[in-house]
């Protein structure tokens, strides 16, 4: 790494063998790899048009005076004005080793070859923040957890999803069976523990007291968080493998039954907030329920007009309901957060409904009408009036009280354009918009906004380019993952990555991975940065395995980058993992999935 030191300011400039060259039109300190530019970096040029103008004047003035000075019979001393320093230029020194590997040199050279590296040799689980229920560190009696801290039980493990809540966590095991841990979940048993085995199970959400699961055959499942209650609960007849033998579950469970599906239609996907699930079809279809024991969904989460506990339809309370609004369109996400629910369909068509005290629905916050119970068209095209592109979701998040949308924008000719002069005629832009509650920084936008009711794009996020060496093109960088939090945010960036580096090529030739970035609630240390402060706009944090980087040589100056999905082998079978990314509610993990 070489900087540049200008007075008080330095200048970093981060170094590696790149296939890539990134372009943030916003902030190009958030991508210090790479070159950056921008269509309208033009605009700092401006800012110094009237500086330029005044010292133009300026300088002839005391050009004047001076000619004056020096000529005149009274002046016997005459000013030299010091040359000014040029600035000081300090280059790091090359880290590389002779006599050692070219995979030793890699190592030395990029943190970013050693976080795949690792990552790859030693899978598992980082967690931290709040540790009031011991979810962060079970062997621990500590508070908080400030800084990422591998969770033992997890080494080596790969889990196909994992769930935080402050009081409890749940994750799938490789095999499909569920694990639980955290005080709510048992005040003796410290570690994660297997609760429901056989079922195959490929998701979960999580609720207040609850863990819903999907199977990897469309069943879905509701487990009681607390492992007393999956004790004495209701245990339900499951069938044998041998014809007329059935056996009873030794863990207390309900099914969750989507009404009327057609042939061949089963559930796919689920998600939930602290009082309700929805469920996705693969024929597009949504059906809700509610998910816990405490309180009935009345907010308008479930999206049934006019449901609540006292006019919910005969049947179990946590029945299913299909939304019916949204038949026609054919759903292929969903999104929730604590009491709100997001649907999106194949056209990029966004539906909000739920409660919008925090303007999380994306409308007008209106106090006399705080939830709305019916899915509504978020009127995204708004957005973008003026600008002469077409926008289109592309993929929603949600959690707590905020929302967030990705946005693709074409470039198309304008009433009084001539196609053939628009350079950019085509070009899709890359944005991430948000509304809802922003007065602990979950906005992103860099501002405290107590209600958001209109969304608001994410500058640091949006608008983003980089330069594909590969493809040659350039290609717009979107999000390929945001995990929402109760109070705070993480996004994996779809940036170019490389994970092909082997002995044929280059000591040079290094891997990297993609760029993650943070922001939001910070009071319990969930951001993992190792401080307690808020943050309104999306920062790193340093690379997890912290050990290894000081042994390489390195410290403080180098973050954290996510690992894609490839094949690799693990204790000596080859299978598909990726570094994945779960915000809780005040609890972070980053984890080995599947």
């Amino acid at each position: 790494m070489a900087s540049r030191t200008l007075g008080t300011s330095t200048i970093h400039q981060l170094t590696r063998s790149s296939r890539s060259t990134t372009i943030n039109s916003k902030c190009p300190q958030l991508l210090p790899r790479s070159r950056a530019f921008s269509s309208r970096t033009t605009r700092h040029s401006h800012l110094h048009r009237p500086w330029k103008q005044q010292s133009v004047v300026l300088f002839a003035a005391a050009a004047t005076v001076a000619l004056i000075y020096s000529t005149s019979p009274f002046t016997q001393v005459s000013t030299e004005v010091p040359a000014s320093e040029p600035p000081e230029i300090r280059i790091e020194k090359s880290k590389k080793k002779k006599g050692v590997s070219k995979e030793e040199n890699r190592d030395l050279i990029s943190s970013q070859h050693l976080q795949v590296k690792k990552s790859w040799e030693n899978p598992g689980v980082y967690i931290w923040g709040s540790n009031t229920a011991q979810v962060a560190a079970p062997d621990s009696t500590d508070a908080y957890v400030k800084t990422p801290r591998r969770l033992a039980y997890f080494d080596d493990v790969l889990l196909r999803d994992l769930k935080l809540d402050r009081n409890f966590g749940a994750a799938i095991l490789e095999n499909g069976d569920l694990v639980q841990w955290g005080k709510a979940f048992s005040e003796d048993i410290a570690q994660p523990t297997v609760t429901l085995k056989g079922k195959d199970l490929k998701q979960i959400a999580i609720s207040r007291d609850r863990v819903i699961g999907l199977s990897k055959n469309g069943t879905v499942y509701s487990i009681p968080a607390s492992k007393s209650d999956q004790e004495i609960g209701h245990k339900p007849s499951e069938s044998s493998w041998i014809p007329f033998l059935s056996s009873t579950s030794s863990t207390s469970y309900r099914n969750l039954e989507p009404q009327n599906l057609a042939r061949g239609e089963s559930v796919t996907s689920i998600s939930g907030g602290l009082e309700h699930v929805l469920l996705l079809t693969n024929k597009g279809r949504v059906f809700s329920a509610a998910s816990g024991t405490e309180n009935f969904p009345s907010r308008g989460q479930l999206g049934v007009p006019g449901v609540t506990w006292l006019t919910r339809p005969q049947g179990p309370y946590d029945m299913c309901h299909e939304l019916t609004t949204l038949r026609g369109f054919k759903i292929k996400q969903i999104a929730t957060g604590d009491f709100h629910s997001l649907a999106l369909d194949e056209e990029g068509r966004v539906f909000s409904f739920g409660d919008n005290s925090s303007g999380q629905l994306g409308f007008n916050y209106n106090s006399e009408a705080p939830y709305v119970d019916t899915p509504s068209l978020l009127p995204v095209n708004r957005l973008y009036q003026g600008t002469n592109q077409v926008p289109k979701v592309t993929s929603i998040s949600a959690g707590g009280t905020n929302s967030f949308f990705s946005v693709d924008a074409l470039r198309v000719a304008g009433p009084s354009e001539d196609p053939a002069e628009i350079r950019t005629l085509g070009r899709i832009t890359a944005d991430v918009w948000a509304t809802g509650a922003g007065l602990r920084g979950s906005l992103g936008n860099g501002k405290w906004t107590h209600v958001q009711d209109a969304p608001t794009k994410i500058p640091s996020l949006s608008g983003l380019f980089e330069y594909d060496e590969v493809k040659r093109v350039t290609i717009p960088i979107r999000m390929a993952h945001i995990s929402v939090g109760s109070t705070h945010v993480s996004a994996i960036m779809d940036n170019v990555t490389y994970l092909d580096a082997n002995e044929k090529g280059t000591e040079n030739d290094t891997n990297w991975g993609a760029d993650v970035l943070w922001w939001g609630g910070n009071e319990y240390y969930q951001l993992g940065s190792g401080k307690r402060n808020n943050v309104a706009t999306p920062q790193y944090i340093r690379p997890l395995d912290m050990a290894a980087e000081i042994e390489a040589g390195r410290r403080e100056e180098h973050r954290f980058h996510a690992t894609p999905k490839h094949a690799v082998k693990v204790k000596g079978r080859k299978v598909n993992m990726e570094q994945r990314i779960e915000c809780g509610r005040h609890v972070t993990a980053v984890y080995s999935g599947v």
